[in-house]
């Protein structure tokens, strides 16, 4: 059910107001969490790709704190996101930050390979949301958003980039959501002193979900912004995986200690940029 003014009230160190960043936010799902949170007297800060979804997102919520700019398929656009979100309050980290960007099956009919030359789907869902951890301010509480689809996909990091298997835009996105498990996992267990926790919100009607879509639409944004500043003594862990709130089963690879490691290995080559310890 949705939260009550409690559920959601009250930021990560107590205090009524609670500074969340949400990435992909200038529609969708992070649109929506990001309503929820300023509903609530957050300071929510969204994310667009371009300046024209920018504006479309101050249109949509007019209380959002601000609004940070930056394409995150490639690695110039996620160092310049990082880099405007640490500078938003000038000072200090956020509280929260929700790694809600991402690109769905529907939108990869064919591979697309971004300019730093990897493949899209895995540029935005996977390696975008380990650099804007590696170099942002360690903020309380991470959320990172997958999927239920992620329990089917292969666990393997032989070829992540799809450049020698045939594409295949549903296993691409499914593997991506499975690394996304892995990276909440392995944050998880870098940063002790951070509640990293990993939430499916469903097959929902968006523009990534598509028509079709079955689960409850208006639960969908519910569970990320409660993980990123509820007091609820369930919301309060690490290292958990959640729908509507509730502890979901993982993929077993995503609880292997080596497999994680050799994915921050692999996003840190990729980047450049080695997770901080």
């Amino acid at each position: 059910m949705l939260p009550s003014d409690t559920s959601l009230r009250g930021g990560a160190e107590g205090s009524l107001v609670a500074r969340v960043f949400i990435t992909g936010s200038s529609d969708g799902l992070g649109l929506m969490a990001g309503r929820l949170l300023a509903g609530q007297r957050h300071a929510a800060v969204l994310h667009a790709r371009n300046s024209s979804r920018a504006e479309d997102a101050r249109a949509a919520l007019p209380e959002a704190a601000g609004v940070v700019t930056g394409d995150l398929s490639s690695l110039a656009g996620m160092r310049q996101v990082a880099e405007q979100a640490d500078a938003v309050f000038g000072s200090g980290p956020f509280d929260a930050i929700i790694h809600n960007a991402g690109v769905g099956h529907r939108d990869q009919p064919h591979r697309v390979a971004t300019e730093d030359g990897l493949a899209r789907v895995f540029a935005v869902n996977v390696l975008a949301p380990y650099l804007l951890t590696a170099l942002m301010k360690r903020p309380q509480r991470l959320v990172y958003l997958s999927s239920g689809l992620h329990r089917d996909a292969d666990a393997s990091l032989a070829d992540p980039q799809w450049e020698q298997r045939p594409w295949d835009g549903f296993g691409a996105y499914s593997e991506s959501k499975l690394l996304d498990v892995v990276l909440t996992f392995a944050v998880a267990r870098r940063w002790p002193d951070v509640r990293c926790n990993g939430v499916e919100p469903g097959w929902v009607a968006t523009k990534m979900g598509g028509a079709s879509a079955t689960d409850d639409l208006s639960l969908a944004p519910v569970t990320q912004a409660w993980l990123a500043v509820s007091d609820d003594p369930a919301a309060a862990g690490t290292g958990g995986y959640f729908f509507h709130q509730q502890p979901q089963p993982v993929h077993p690879a995503a609880r292997d200690v080596t497999f994680q490691d050799e994915l921050l290995a692999y996003c840190a080559r990729l980047s450049g940029t080695d997770l901080p310890t």
